[in-house]
């Protein structure tokens, strides 16, 4: 094959590759308009789209606009207001910065852009198609602000035009795109109608109500209602927004929102802090819901790490990626019974607990590292097991813990969870409150209970490390091996004694004694992963944990076990100071509840 000689690229075909790494698809183009009209001050925009985008997307915005002589630069590469010195590259506070986006779309579309200043006197307008030249700027009536029309996206280049999808899919892209920028700017309207036919709008959202109403028409009243809002303030971290109670998680992660100074960002860090935060209390392949707001200086993050500008990297992965798992897993932990209430579902209504099926024995067994015979064989002291079952036996029972005591108490006075009627098949509790109806899964309760009490004896007691009759050699690779040293004091923390005996070769002489049973090569394996990817792994203390879930499950009070009044409001009582009482082990809910006025609607009394 023949040499050809080096050139330098013509400008249209230079604006054409940058267009491949910036527009992938009309959403694409979205996002950087949408991202432009923010930057200029915009407090209203309008959205119109045709046939996914792919024929036509016109935006409208009345922010500061553009200056007559910057028209034409505009639409040339890497020209922006939004840097003036190279320092600015590092402390980034706008959405857009780098100048690609108009010249890219221009380069694979015909782009035309209309501009009124805050200053001027008249609207212009240019145009460019195909990545021609910039036409002269044209007087025409515009109010203050800017109007981008795109029409017939990849009409020059037919071969990507190709990979585009049906209108359905392109405007459901388009619809994520809205979403996302509705979320991070409150204080913005949006009206998005698609072929003539408005698809959302939503006004300005100032007040926390107002942006409690934002929420609910674009995540839906089930997140709104069946989410809590939290807010926490480290320094130069700020953490805030809805997270979804973990009885309302989700089979894939459609609902995940997160938001890096404003901006819409995807990151494995993050999304592995938040995993950890709801790890104990989520169902088995179940996904979080949250709409989150992240705050940082900007020189301590470096959002110039893609084209698309969807990722981001933080100069302390570590503290960032703690600060997270600390407010969330404080925030769920804590969460009171009103808060974590689920309701149970009105007349021909399901439940959304994100669980559709019971977890039954054998699902318990393909979970963690030890298989369920072997944490079966775990010996669980003789003491141990009694103070298990027969804790809220010897519970101080509360003073008028029987149904018709409650009923002399003042409304103020009643616990959240209430106070015990009845037990329904040996399997549930049921319980007056101040609102209505509480059933109770005794056992799922119950469980929850003894978990949290096994964990924090387990935390007290310290790790025990049971060394191995003969030392346990692992093959890794050169990075794992250099992980491994790297972190040494990670595993000597929870009890492991490593050592290197070769670039590629570990020896493993000591083991925590309840992970004694466990698959110890795969668990080294899976942390020295985490170790390469996040700095930090936690997946030691999840087998742990695992085993503690599975000997709080043996040490539970079983179904068909009858209990006395006095039992059943101990085991109430206990629910309202445990933390994350509001699910199992596993992920299930431990109660549900139904307020008077729903079960009025039951019988349809009053009406």
């Amino acid at each position: 094959m023949s040499r050809n000689p080096i050139r330098q690229l013509d400008d249209r075909l230079i604006n054409q590759i940058a267009a491949g790494e910036v527009i992938e698809r009309p959403a694409s183009l979205l996002k950087e308009l949408l991202e432009n009209s923010v930057d200029a001050g915009a407090t209203r925009i309008s959205i119109q789209a045709e046939r996914g985008g792919i024929k036509r997307i016109r935006i409208t915005d009345n922010g500061h606009g553009i200056p007559r002589d910057e028209l034409e630069l505009a639409l040339s590469r890497h020209a922006t207001s939004k840097l003036q010195r190279f320092d600015d590259l590092f402390n980034v506070s706008t959405l857009g910065f780098r100048g690609e986006a108009l010249p890219s779309i221009s380069a694979v579309s015909r782009l035309s852009i209309a501009s009124r200043a805050l200053d001027g006197d008249s609207g212009y307008l240019a145009e460019c198609h195909g990545g021609s030249q910039v036409s002269e700027p044209q007087p025409l009536a515009h109010a203050t602000g800017t109007t981008v029309e795109v029409s017939d996206l990849f009409f020059n280049t037919p071969a990507r035009r190709k990979f585009l999808k049906t209108e359905k899919t392109e405007l459901k892209h388009l619809q994520d795109v809205v979403r996302r920028m509705a979320l991070s700017c409150f204080d913005v309207a949006i009206d998005f109608s698609h072929n003539s036919r408005q698809v959302l709008a939503v006004s300005a959202a100032n007040t926390p109500a107002e942006r409690e109403k934002r929420i609910a028409g674009i995540c839906g009243n089930s997140f709104a209602n069946q989410s809590v809002y939290i807010e926490d303030n480290a320094g130069p971290m700020i953490l805030e927004g809805w997270i979804g109670l973990p009885a309302f998680s989700r089979t894939q992660r459609d609902m995940q929102f997160f938001f890096v100074n404003g901006r819409a960002v995807k990151d494995n860090l993050i999304a592995h802090a938040v995993r950890r935060a709801y790890s104990d209390v989520l169902f088995h392949g179940r996904h979080p819901a949250f709409v989150l707001f992240f705050k940082i200086e900007p020189r301590l993050v470096d959002v110039n790490v893609h084209p698309a500008k969807t990722e981001v990297r933080f100069r302390e992965t570590r503290a960032v990626h703690d600060y997270i798992y600390r407010c969330l897993h404080r925030a769920i932990a804590t969460m009171t019974p009103e808060q974590s209430r689920v309701e149970l579902p009105g007349p021909k209504e399901g439940v959304n607990t994100g669980v559709e099926e019971q977890y039954s024995s054998s699902e318990r067994s393909r979970r963690g590292f030890g298989s369920l015979q072997s944490q079966q064989n775990i010996r669980m002291l003789v003491e141990e097991q009694l103070h298990a079952y027969s804790r809220f036996q010897n519970h101080e029972a509360p003073p008028h813990s029987s149904y018709e005591g409650s009923q002399e108490l003042e409304q103020s006075e009643i616990p959240p969870m209430g106070f015990a009627i009845a037990q329904l098949k040996g399997v549930y509790i049921l319980a007056e409150n101040r609102d209505g109806l509480i059933m109770v899964d005794m056992h799922a309760a119950h469980e929850r209970i003894t978990y949290e009490s096994l964990k924090k004896q387990s935390l007290k007691n310290g790790v025990v490390s049971q060394p191995l009759l003969v030392p346990l050699s692992i093959h890794v690779s050169e990075g794992e091996g250099n992980a491994a040293i790297e972190h040494i004091e990670i595993f000597r923390q929870y009890g492991f004694d490593i050592d290197s005996i070769g670039d590629e070769q570990l020896i493993v002489r000591s083991v925590p004694g309840i992970l004694s049973r466990s698959d110890i090569e795969t668990l080294v394996r899976d942390v020295l992963s985490d170790l390469i990817e996040y700095g930090i792994s936690d997946r030691i203390k999840d087998a742990e944990h695992e085993i503690l879930s599975s000997m709080a499950c043996h040490g539970s009070v079983r179904a068909n076990r009858r209990l006395t009044i006095e039992e059943m409001n101990a085991l109430l009582r206990q629910m309202e100071e445990v933390e994350r009482s509001g699910q199992c082990n596993h992920g299930r809910p431990t109660w549900m509840s139904a307020s008077l006025e729903e079960i009025d609607k039951w019988f349809m009394r009053g009406r």
